[in-house]
């Protein structure tokens, strides 16, 4: 049976041991509750089901994402740690203060709604509630705080984003390589002319070692990929001379073997290249605000596509695991289409 007594600040504090389950105990304003709790606690433990949410009563949301980034984060790729710590800013700021256990279905969808009411995109929506959702998973699974369900599991996420269809015209491109060109720093003209040559990730061109280029086989060995696959990225001539040039960068200092490097950090070393502002201001002097790095990229895999490579092939040069992936990322002009559709037969005598 449980104790049930009364403390000296005028609450009611039960108090249960039992053979085989922790000393559990709770405290309530009024003696009935005190019972009920009792009551209920003792049955679940007869019937084998008996969970203790003490502990995820005792935690907050803050304290689980602090714990998640110090533990869980921390063995993810850089990239992914720094987007993680956006992301847990924003889930702190709304569920911080609220234990775990008191985080509900209702509430996970109240925060997706004002989410969204706010101008935020569906697939940044989804990303928070990924990592909300693990958070719950890690939780339930590896800390055993005694959570009887994943909140974030039932409720209806937000559909995927449509895939970008920005596409660069010639004279897009003609205007955007002469600008970079003219920088004061010749990474930036480098870079953005390696994209559009080899539709590379920018972590990737950045992340690129001299040890790593082979301009003799005229192949990039990426180690560090976004899906953790490794892959060799075959180059076009115009990709070996952009490489060249970046190789034979006079400005490149000892102990850096890093093609595109940055300035040193507080500790002295030297990390890739961050040109993520310069690309900003670029294109919007440009008038091509809406042109986004990434669509370099899709701009890459969408010609290699148009100059007849099979989807194998792409999928080869480019990394992606996924045809469904490789085909949102892959945009062809219809002009070109309606060009090809010329080709395969003749007009109708």
């Amino acid at each position: 049976m449980a104790t049930i007594v009364k403390t000296p600040s005028g609450t009611w504090k039960a108090v249960i041991r039992k053979i085989g389950w922790p000393t559990t105990a709770k405290t309530f304003r009024t003696k009935r509750d005190a019972e009920d709790w009792a009551r209920r606690t003792e049955d679940e433990m007869v019937r084998g089901v008996f969970l203790s949410r003490a502990p995820s009563e005792r935690l907050t949301v803050a304290g689980a994402l602090k714990r998640y980034m110090e533990e869980v984060s921390v063995t993810k790729k850089m990239t992914t740690q720094r987007s993680e710590r956006f992301t847990a800013q924003h889930l702190e700021a709304f569920f911080g203060k609220y234990s775990m256990a008191a985080v509900s279905a209702e509430l996970v969808a109240k925060y997706r709604d004002e989410r969204l009411a706010v101008g935020k995109s569906n697939n940044t929506v989804r990303i928070e509630l990924a990592m909300l959702g693990h958070l719950f998973r890690t939780a339930i699974q590896e800390w055993g705080l005694g959570l009887t369900f994943n909140p974030v599991a039932n409720i209806r996420k937000p559909s995927p984003g449509k895939g970008r269809s920005r596409r660069l015209t010639a004279n897009e491109q003609g205007r955007l390589f002469a600008a970079a060109d003219a920088h004061s720093n010749p990474m930036l003209g480098w870079i953005v002319r390696l994209a559009v040559e080899t539709g590379m990730r920018s972590s990737e061109i950045t992340g690129v070692r001299c040890g790593d280029v082979d301009l003799e086989r005229r192949v990039i060995r990426l180690a560090d990929t976004k899906n953790g696959t490794a892959r060799l990225v075959p180059l076009s001539r115009v990709a070996v001379a952009i490489l060249q040039h970046a190789l034979d960068n006079p400005m490149r200092p000892n102990g850096t073997d890093l093609v595109f490097f940055g300035e040193p950090g507080r500790d002295g070393q030297r990390r890739p290249y961050i040109f993520q502002k310069l690309w900003a201001r670029l294109t919007l002097d440009l008038g091509l605000d809406d042109l986004h790095f990434h669509d370099l990229r899709h701009e890459a895999v969408s010609r290699l596509v148009e100059g007849g490579l099979s989807d194998q092939e792409v999928a080869a040069i480019s990394g992606h695991k996924s045809m469904q992936m490789l085909k949102r990322y892959t945009h062809l002009r219809a002009e070109d289409l309606v060009t090809k559709l010329d080709r395969l037969g003749a007009a109708p005598k």
